[in-house]
């Protein structure tokens, strides 16, 4: 217990102190917001990864999907490293740095704007930044006090009668993501995911060894042999590709290929420093992936050597940090909780950053005053970013699964922007009301179909949105007006220059 406790109080003063020391590197909003574009590459790789990976991959999809797809699951951990990190920054990282850069633009919502020439598509992009990143930012508040419950304060109540709630638990996490964001905005963030990335990697080797060999499993083939035994379900868990092929399949598209149209994600794109740091982030950031998600995903797959329905009250969510409890020793309990509020803390402060500026850069700012001096800008980003820990905090005290909350909300940004930037950034051809279009089916396909075949579908649902919104945006453009030359010659001047010399 003493272990466990020292571990989170060294994590938090750390935290808290390069909150401190970033503060003084803060003169204005685009430092706040994209750290002055001027992240290396380890930085900008661990930014991508943690940001990625939270509590809700190692506490609620882990868990669950590993119960659920048996070995099979770990083809999400594959497909996040490849498609979610490697071919995302192969694709968008370049393309996306420069066209920010020559546009002038710090957001996503932004970029629509100058890419469309549409305020509209900002106006709403904004919107539905602020409130459907809530579930996701939720749904990680709701990961990390499953694990301290489980491993801190019941320990606690049993040992010294001090009980803690599980929402004074939530508070507490939201209040520690507000302070330490608030003094250091990006910068703050940044280095604390390499600090945080590194104690992410140190932890899930350790994990992955303490649990592979321990007693329930007994090594990689006989803990396989065991789950192969479970009657009903244990020839479906040992299957390449587990006993619902196309549910796992949606997952795989979800998130992964979701990854592409986040903000919080691209955000990262936006401020890495030169050609050369994205090169060498992809390479960092895709071994990233591959050891995070990975073995994320391999733990989960044992969970049900560990701990029985019963047990866990029927909760999925609570397989995870159960299974730990018993596996690990109490000193590596400590490092793993830091694993696990590392992951989550560099994923609730660029959900935080990404939401604040989607109201105060791209509405009020952008919309309503646009004269307003970058320091009233900056005080009412952290005024936002306040607000939307506040928001997510009274979403997570409603009991609601950890997978059902992130997919929604993944799948609903993710349905509604992934088309109109990815056509954006490549093709000419995409107008207007083509963007406009995917937009609105994507984000109808995920909340309308969640609101309409249930809240347990939206893992489905969301990739679905994806790909329907993928569909709808090239066809609508090929039968709708295009922008004026003069305005996609401003958007893509310079590689038009390029190939007229090169013809």
């Amino acid at each position: 217990m003493l272990m466990k406790f020292l571990f989170f109080g060294i994590f938090v003063a750390i935290m808290i102190g390069v909150g401190i020391y970033s503060k003084k590197k803060v003169n204005n909003a685009q430092d706040f917001l994209l750290g002055g574009r001027t992240m290396g590459p380890w930085i900008s790789a661990f930014a991508y990864g943690t940001t990625y990976f939270s509590a809700v991959i190692f506490i609620g999809y882990a868990g669950k999907n590993g119960w659920n797809f048996g070995i099979s699951a770990v083809w999400i951990g594959v497909a996040n490293a490849i498609l979610g990190c490697l071919l995302s920054w192969l694709v968008l990282a370049k393309r996306t740095r420069k066209m920010t850069h020559d546009l002038n633009v710090s957001t996503m919502p932004e970029f629509f704007e100058k890419r469309y020439d549409s305020k509209g598509l900002k106006i709403v992009a904004s919107i539905i930044i602020f409130v459907f990143l809530v579930p996701y930012s939720a749904s990680v508040y709701q990961g990390l006090s499953y694990l301290i419950e489980k491993t801190i304060a019941e320990p606690l109540a049993a040992t010294l009668g001090i009980t803690i709630s599980f929402e004074a638990i939530m508070l507490i996490m939201a209040a520690l993501t507000g302070i330490y964001l608030l003094l250091g905005g990006y910068v703050a963030t940044a280095i604390n995911d390499l600090i945080q990335g590194i104690i992410m990697i140190v932890g899930i080797i350790l994990m992955v060894a303490f649990v592979v060999n321990h007693q329930n499993v007994g090594g990689i083939t006989e803990g396989l042999s065991r789950l192969s035994q479970i009657p009903d379900v244990g020839d479906g868990l040992v299957k390449p590709f587990g006993p619902q092929p196309l549910s796992l399949l949606s997952l795989i598209i979800l998130t992964s290929l979701g990854t592409w149209g986040l903000p919080q994600m691209i955000h990262k794109f936006y401020a890495v420093k030169d050609d050369d740091s994205i090169k060498k982030a992809t390479i960092v950031s895709t071994i990233f992936a591959t050891l995070i998600s990975g073995g994320a995903y391999f733990i989960g797959v044992f969970g049900r050597l560990f701990v029985s329905l019963d047990e866990i009250g029927g909760d999925l969510d609570r397989i995870v940090p159960t299974m730990l409890e018993k596996a690990l020793p109490d000193y590596l309990m400590g490092i793993v909780i830091i694993l696990v509020l590392s992951a989550s803390m560099s994923t609730l402060s660029s959900l935080v950053l990404v939401s604040s500026s989607a109201i105060s850069m791209d509405l009020v700012k952008g919309v309503f005053f646009p004269k307003m001096k970058s320091e009233k800008v900056m005080v009412l980003m952290r005024v936002l970013c306040a607000l939307f820990v506040a928001f997510s905090f009274i979403v997570a005290v409603r009991p609601s699964s950890i997978l059902t909350l992130m997919s929604l909300s993944w799948g609903t940004v993710a349905g509604s922007f992934l088309a109109p930037f990815l056509y954006g950034l490549y093709w000419k051809g995409t107008t207007k009301v083509g963007a406009w279009s995917g937009m609105i089916v994507g984000f109808l396909c995920s909340v309308g179909g969640a609101m309409i075949f249930g809240l347990k579908n939206a893992p489905n649902v969301g990739a679905i949105a994806m790909l329907v919104s993928l569909i709808v945006v090239p066809v609508v453009s090929f039968f709708t007006a295009k922008l004026p030359s003069t305005h996609i010659n401003m958007i893509y001047g310079e590689e038009d220059n390029k190939q007229k010399l090169a013809s």
